[in-house]
Formats: C-alpha cells, structure tokens, sequence
C-alpha cells in the first residue's frame, strides 16, 4: 500500500499506547493488528489508569518507555527526537477526550477506538481540537476495514442496486445476558465510563456506522425503544431504532447484548430499485447481491467480480478466511499511509479510507439521540 521514495516515508512510525494493560483484551486487539502489516513500532506506553498497573503492563510487553499518566508521556515524547508520532487510544470511553487533547495539541496523530467520547459534548470539543491541530485522527470502526464491506459500498456507489430504499443492519450479542463481574461488562454497563449509551453505544455505533459507510446516507431523524432487561443495569442492553435517511430512504436498527445464541452476529441488507446487497461478520468473506429479477449472486473475497477497493484490503488468496483482525490492520494500514503522505507534506492517496472525527462525532450524535427518543416513549427526534 506504500511506494515511499526513501527511508523516511518507508520507515515504521513510532507508536504509543494509551490503555490496553495486561487484562485489556481491545488493547491486545490493536497491537495485532499494528503489527500485521509492519507499518507501526510499539515504543511507549501509559497502559493504565495507575502507575503500579501501567509499568507491569508495559514490562511485560519489554516496551522501551512506559509512563505513569497519558498526559506526562504526551510532554515527553513530544520533547524527544525519536519521540511517537502516532498514539492508540484504547481507553473506556471517557478517558478517549482528555486523552487525544494532550497527543493533538501537540502534533502526534491519534488512532482512536470507538465510540468517539462518552458524551456529546465531549465529541464536540474533540472536533474542534482535530481542527486545531495539524495531526491526523483516525477512528477504528475496524469492520469499515473488511474487503466485503468495502466491496459493497463500492458497488452502492457504482449505482449497482440503484436509489437506496431499505436500510437493515442487526448487531446482536448474548454475553451480557446475566449479571455479569468482569472488568470488560463492569465499565461497559457504567454510565460514568461507558456514557449514556451501553449496547447502543458499544456496538449500535458499529451498526450504524456501517449502514452509512455502504450506502453513503445520512439519518436525518430516529425513533428508539431503548431497553434494560437485566435488574439494576443503568444503561440498555437492548435497542430498537428506526431511522429516517436524507432522501427517502427508511432503516432499522437493532444492537442487543442479551440474544442468546448470538455471539458477534452484525449484519446488514441494502435494497435499492435494482436490487439487494446481504453481508454478515460471522461470514465476512462472503457477499450476497441480488439483482431485481435475476438469480441470487454470491461474490467472495478475491474471486470474480471483485473490484478496486476489495482487493485493496486482502492479503491472502481465496478460500483463506480473513475476518476480525486484518479489518483492525486494514485501518491501520490505512493510516500508516496518511501519515507517511503527512510526512512529506503531501494530501491523503485517493484511495485510502478510513473513519474520521466526523464519522465519531455522528456515532455520538446517534446515541444521544437514541437516548432523547427512548425518554420520549421513541418518538421521533432530530440528529
């Protein structure tokens, strides 16, 4: 993905890590995939929200320089000459603002795990200090990254199932089902941590990031039923949304973290006047599209009719599945080439893509008013 003309735009960028200790599975997730494609080197990191947790952490990985707070390793890297040029940010939600101010302001770029912030208020104050910075901000709606996905919104873009009708995009989960005792369910169930929003904020931004990811729409109004099954949750594990798209279009919406059977079932549908488009997570390499009176067409990564944008994001030849980890280095990847176009002050490539602040600050903006509608008996509120 990267034709650099010499060491410097070839050479791996020094990264640190925010977050993400020993017992912080998303933190293992983004260290994977930032070494998948060689682009990043791991050189510091403030791992936890103690000092004593944060040097274990970071010995246990051998990182060089490990530092007790966020805000002390964003002044000294800052400082340095072989200091980190881009930091990951895989925090609980409300440390994602405070956290990505320190690195921005002083022109190390940001990769950010989702959602944006924990509250709106917080998303807006982030955009405007990604305005005020000359670093890039990167946001890792890792399934935006997978071959699939991108094939399908290449194929809503070519015109392929025509004006957009129906929108159908489910993310359901079973794990938090019963009460649970863990760290990854006690902060996410924690309105103080996780923010207003639990599954509509966990993974119902997933979802609807995706639906605006492949058909290019933008929700204008929502109606949500939000819901907490298990007694004394303070946030929804449970959501119904239906969504009214710019132009016509209709769309619903359901995130649930208490459908057993379901582990990490996201899918979605897309009809169009000419046809549908089916492509669910559990079965990444496989996209169904269905031409108005015409036989059902199964497209596979890497196999025939696969376009531009797909092709871009595989690595392995048909038949090898790639899922969940290649679509967070595919986000990386993407990244490691619009830092190294930053580096030699030129624009993005044409053909990288990846979630901005913006997409973040709309993934906000949704729970919010997910939340607004449910208070209302989901009546019908503006984005």
């Amino acid at each position: 993905m990267v034709t650099g003309r010499n060491e410097d735009l070839t050479r791996r960028i020094r990264l640190g890590m925010v977050g993400g200790g020993n017992d912080a599975f998303i933190g293992g997730v983004h260290r994977i995939a930032s070494r998948i494609d060689d682009h990043f080197e791991l050189v510091a990191g403030a791992l936890s929200s103690t000092p004593e947790k944060s040097r274990a952490s970071g010995e246990a990985l051998g990182l060089p320089r490990i530092y007790d707070d966020f805000k002390q390793m964003a002044i000294r890297e800052a400082r340095r000459k072989d200091g980190i040029e881009a930091v990951s940010i895989v925090t609980p939600n409300h440390v994602h603002y405070a956290a990505a101010r320190e690195f921005l302001k002083r022109g190390i770029h940001v990769i950010c795990d989702k959602p944006l912030t924990s509250t709106l208020a917080d998303a807006k104050k982030m955009v405007k200090a990604v305005e005020n910075s000359d670093a890039l901000f990167v946001l890792t709606h890792n399934y935006t990254g997978y071959p699939m996905v991108r094939q399908a919104r290449e194929m809503v873009a070519a015109g392929d199932l025509g004006k957009i009708r129906v929108v159908q995009v489910e993310y359901p989960q079973d794990w938090l089902t019963i009460e649970q005792d863990f760290k990854q369910a006690n902060w996410r169930t924690d309105p103080a941590q996780s923010g207003a929003g639990g599954s509509t904020g966990d993974i119902g931004t997933h979802a609807y990031n995706l639906a605006c990811f492949i058909t290019g729409l933008e929700a204008e109004e929502l109606a949500a039923d939000l819901a907490a099954f298990v007694s004394g949750r303070q946030l929804d594990d449970n959501a119904h949304v239906m969504l009214r798209f710019k132009g016509g279009a209709k769309g619903m919406l359901w995130s649930s973290q208490v459908a057993p059977g379901n582990e990490n079932a996201l899918r979605i549908r897309v009809y169009g006047e000419k046809g549908g488009l089916e492509w669910a997570q559990e079965d990444p390499n496989y996209l169904w599209h269905s031409p108005f009176g015409e036989p059902k067409r199964l497209i596979t990564r890497g196999g025939a009719g696969v376009g531009d944008a797909a092709a871009r994001m595989s690595r392995i030849p048909p038949g090898h599945p790639e899922g969940y980890l290649e679509g967070f280095a595919n986000i990386y990847s993407e990244a490691a080439s619009a830092i190294r176009a930053h580096r030699a002050g030129q624009d993005n490539p044409p053909d990288v893509v990846f979630p901005t602040v913006a997409d973040g600050l709309k993934g906000v903006q949704f729970v919010d008013a997910c939340v607004r509608s449910s208070g209302r008996n989901a009546a019908w509120v503006k984005l």
